[in-house]
């Protein structure tokens, strides 16, 4: 049992694949966790919903489980820290707390035809100067459009003084508080398509736009701060909720990545690079995202963001979609059996294709396929190509900066395969550090919580207690692995603007 002396930081992580529950102790190491795997729905072709509600349930479980399993008791739980997938959203009656729609995913591209027909009224521009994103179904916006237009067709009876909106956070944050909070942070905020880079508020003119009433959002607080404490019949005790991040932002903090030019990699449904801005707004000519990194005591912290949409879900479609292997760990195993693929090259576009191309219309696709080619080389494909696509990402970054890209910091679940983070060393030519830890977004929302409240006293030193595991130098075959790269680029080409 836990000592009266044993206290904890409670981070929640709610991912795209599955939600997860991590204790970190007094130094910052893993106490426990505890993963569920979240259901995935795909009514059609390129639309992904998730049940809110199957999300709220699965988060309670991880919790109870994680606290059951080290034995720790919730009054142990000194503060809570969130972090989330972004950009997906739903709207629910905040009379019954049920949602009135499954939530769209972010990887959903149902409002593509809205973002094209804005496109052509000239509004891209614009929303690109106010939130630093480009003019994509991947963002909120539309999605939020496309929900109140269903509710009002298909629920004409809901009134729309209950209907409130949010992210995922925003929905974690209202149950756990008991429907006392309806709140959202900059990090996520600033993802919708919605959030006013510059203001740090919601746009009045951008709400008009899409046609989204201001009242259903959520107020916008700093990402360390303040949110609100646990219901105590929810969770057995009143606990602070002291920081919510977008998980990519929170991966950026647990690395340290405090300081401009510092670029990190999580490798999980997507590939998401972010390179630390520091304290002013960083824009790009090469299709990246300007986006809020952290805000924190009157103080914003931006970055440079490239997205990339398929990553490990094309790891996940080879498992479960085309039954080519049994588990994501055996890919590494299954990739060295060949030198090479046998002339086949990946294209990633699952989800149409994210930074540096924004192509909505882009679709999946292996080419070079002859006679020769086996199981093995289509695996090693798609593991190549999740390195190369973060290689046209750095390229883009380092094409609008003085200064060159150095060194990766990785993260996410397929950073575990070794062969996929050497094979990345040699795209980039550069070292590819991994640390001990590969949870970071959940590393990343408890290191806020904790220093939000005092828990942990400096930044600096927590950082300085996480581990490396390994660090990835560019090999013998990085010439060859870089000469490769121009043909994969051929095949993205060939696969881009497919939808008509």
């Amino acid at each position: 049992m836990t000592t009266k002396h044993d206290k904890y930081i409670l981070a929640i992580d709610l991912g795209t694949t599955g939600n997860r529950a991590i204790i970190f102790d007094k130094d910052g190491a893993i106490a426990g966790q505890a993963y569920k795997e979240l259901t995935q729905h795909y009514p059609y072709p390129g639309w992904l919903e998730h049940d809110a509600t199957e999300i709220w349930q699965d988060t309670r479980s991880v919790i109870d489980q994680v606290l059951g399993k080290k034995q720790i008791d919730i009054t142990a739980i000194e503060a809570i820290g969130l972090t989330v997938q972004r950009e997906t959203c739903l709207l629910w009656d905040k009379t019954t707390g049920k949602p009135l729609h499954k939530a769209i995913v972010w990887q959903d591209r149902r409002t593509s035809d809205m973002c094209s027909e804005l496109r052509r009224k000239g509004k891209s521009r614009e929303i690109t100067r106010k939130t630093g994103l480009v003019l994509d179904p991947y963002f909120s916006a539309t999605k939020l459009a496309w929900l109140i237009n269903w509710v009002k067709e298909n629920k004409p009876s809901v009134d729309f003084e209950n209907v409130i909106a949010g992210t995922i956070d925003t929905w974690m944050l209202w149950n756990l508080t008991g429907g006392k909070v309806h709140a959202t942070d900059h990090s996520n905020a600033c993802r919708t398509m919605l959030m006013n880079l510059d203001g740090l508020t919601w746009d009045s003119d951008l709400l008009e736009l899409f046609g989204i009433p201001p009242t259903i959002m959520p107020k916008i607080q700093e990402s360390m701060s303040y949110f609100g404490e646990t219901d105590a019949d929810i969770l057995g005790a009143k606990i602070p909720i002291t920081a919510i991040f977008g998980d990519q932002q929170a991966a950026l903090f647990a690395h340290g990545c405090d300081r401009p030019g510092l670029l990190k990699c999580t490798y999980g449904t997507g590939s998401f690079l972010i390179l630390q801005a520091g304290k002013e707004v960083m824009r790009s000519k090469n299709q990246l995202l300007s986006t809020v990194a952290w805000t924190r005591n009157n103080s914003a912290n931006y970055a440079l963001e490239g997205a990339i949409f398929t990553s490990g879900a094309s790891i996940q479609w080879l498992r479960d979609g085309i039954n080519l292997i049994n588990s994501a760990a055996e890919t590494e195993s299954v990739a060295r059996q060949v030198s090479d693929t046998n002339g086949i090259y990946f294209v990633p576009a699952l989800s149409g294709l994210g930074a540096p191309h924004w192509d909505m219309s882009a679709r999946g696709a292996f080419l070079g396929i002859t006679g020769g080619v086996r199981r093995e080389h289509m695996v090693r494909a798609v593991l190549e190509a999740i390195a190369y696509q973060v290689k046209e990402v750095v390229e883009a970054i380092n094409k609008g900066s003085d200064m060159k890209v150095a060194r990766l910091k990785v993260d996410g679940g397929a950073s575990q395969n070794n062969f996929l983070m050497q094979f990345q060393s040699d795209a980039l030519g550069i070292p590819v550090e991994r640390p001990v830890i590969l949870d970071a977004t959940a590393q990343g929302a408890a290191f806020g919580a904790g220093l939000t409240i005092g828990f942990w006293d400096s930044y600096e030193d927590l950082i300085a207690t996480r581990k490396i595991d390994r660090v990835f130098n560019p090999g013998n075959n990085a010439s060859k692995v870089q000469a490769n790269f121009t043909p994969w680029r051929r095949a993205v080409d060939r696969a881009k603007n497919w939808i008509q």
